[in-house]
């Protein structure tokens, strides 16, 4: 077990943004440590496979940063946990977030994915038309980004002149949920932009929502207002915060699922051109590329009751952080942990969560990473990267920022 000096400097060194491009050595350390604690804060880190699946089906583990003791101290001082622009039902907990899940759930039945496989599919060629004709390509600028943006747009029903706004307003509302942001003080440089990004972002939906009473379309935002069971409707302030769930947290992962996997298989020649011949792998390296380099690297719970997660006792009140990346790559569980195979016998990951939070979102964004990875690939079978990934500071939402490929 690690001592209180060296849990700190482990954790200072996660948040040590010159780590972005290759966290897993310090994850691999972290595991290695036990379950490091913070001195002072009711906070401990959790990194095996076994204690984050745990933590996530265990039904005393909950979402609502309110009822942690760090949050309780927060509230005694005035202050409220809880970002002012941080979305949806995400950190809502039961019965509050199992009314809302069900109702949202809904407008995100499997028919209603499916039927958006056609047309995610020409937004990919359009894209690799483009591409084509310049002879390089950015990973995230010119795929990994614009796709899932017109695709959520397209969900909602939002006018393409507008998605550069909304891509602006993904970017910045993603780094509220982030704690490289929070912990280390940056979040005041940026309050501002991202409070404005949050009124604008609710603005608009406001208007949207009206426009969509009276004139319903076949989108999103339109299946949410229709939405009822039992007599149960959403309000607006709910349709609202669940449009920007989908914005910001299904935005930002599903372009870091997207370039991270394009990163690994251009590491990996072998998989790229087994993957263009054969479209039929992409989902294997869909799931591959989410263990192996998950978008999501960290979940946040807090133990509503003492209890007892991979043979650690943590407290009632105690905020768990639950290292999704370092689980993924647990070698008691995973041969070859740190190796990107598609291949391997077996692929199971944490990176959708577990239990009642599990994504909503996860059919279709693996419908749209099966789509782009098996297009790229194919379209370009001696694709070369010609410039070094370089990743964005977020810890949390970790993802690349640019990487250059020739075609």
């Amino acid at each position: 077990m690690t001592t209180a000096a060296e849990s700190q400097l482990l954790f200072l060194q996660l948040l040590n943004p010159s780590n972005r491009a290759d966290p897993y050595p310090i994850y691999h350390r972290v595991r290695n440590s036990g379950r490091p604690r913070l001195p002072d804060i009711p906070f401990v880190v959790l990194s095996s496979y076994r204690a984050c699946d745990e933590a996530l089906r265990h039904p005393s583990s909950i979402s609502d940063r309110r009822k942690s003791t760090l949050g309780q101290r927060l509230i005694a001082e005035g202050l409220d946990p809880r970002s002012p622009i941080q979305p949806g039902f995400l950190f809502l907990d039961p019965p509050d977030h199992t009314r809302l899940r069900k109702l949202v759930s809904k407008a995100f039945a499997p028919k209603v994915v499916k039927a958006l496989e056609s047309e995610i599919a020409g937004m990919v060629d359009a894209l690799m038309d483009r591409i084509e004709e310049r002879g390089e390509f950015d990973v995230v600028a010119d795929l990994a980004h614009p796709l899932p943006v017109s695709v959520i747009c397209r969900l909602l029903g939002v006018p393409v002149e507008d998605e550069p706004k909304f891509s602006r307003a993904s970017t910045l509302l993603a780094q509220a949920l982030d704690p490289f942001i929070t912990i280390t003080g940056e979040a005041a440089e940026g309050d501002d932009e991202r409070l404005e990004a949050s009124r604008w972002l609710r603005a608009y939906m406001r208007d949207l929502i009206r426009q969509r009473r009276s004139d319903p379309g076949e989108d999103l935002m339109s299946e949410l207002i229709r939405v009822e069971e039992s007599g149960d409707q959403l309000t607006e302030a709910e349709i609202i915060s669940t449009c920007n769930l989908l914005l910001v947290a299904g935005h930002e992962t599903t372009v870091n699922l997207i370039g991270n996997a394009i990163l690994a298989l251009l590491r990996s020649p072998g998989q790229w051109a087994a993957l263009g011949v054969d479209p039929g792998r992409a989902p294997t390296v869909v799931e591959e590329s989410l263990r192996c380099d998950p978008p999501v690297q960290l979940l946040g719970r807090i133990a509503a009751e003492d209890m007892t997660i991979g043979g650690t006792a943590i407290a009632r009140g105690e905020t768990m952080m639950l290292l999704l990346a370092a689980a993924n790559r647990d070698p008691a569980v995973f041969v070859r942990p740190d190796q990107f195979d598609p291949d391997r016998e077996e692929i199971r990951h944490l990176s959708f969560s577990k239990g009642p939070h599990f994504c909503l979102g996860a059919p279709l964004a693996r419908m749209e990473g099966a789509l782009a990875l098996s297009a790229v690939t194919a379209r370009f079978p001696d694709a070369r990267m010609v410039s070094k990934p370089r990743y964005k500071k977020n810890l949390n939402l970790r993802g690349l920022e640019s990487l250059t490929v020739a075609v």
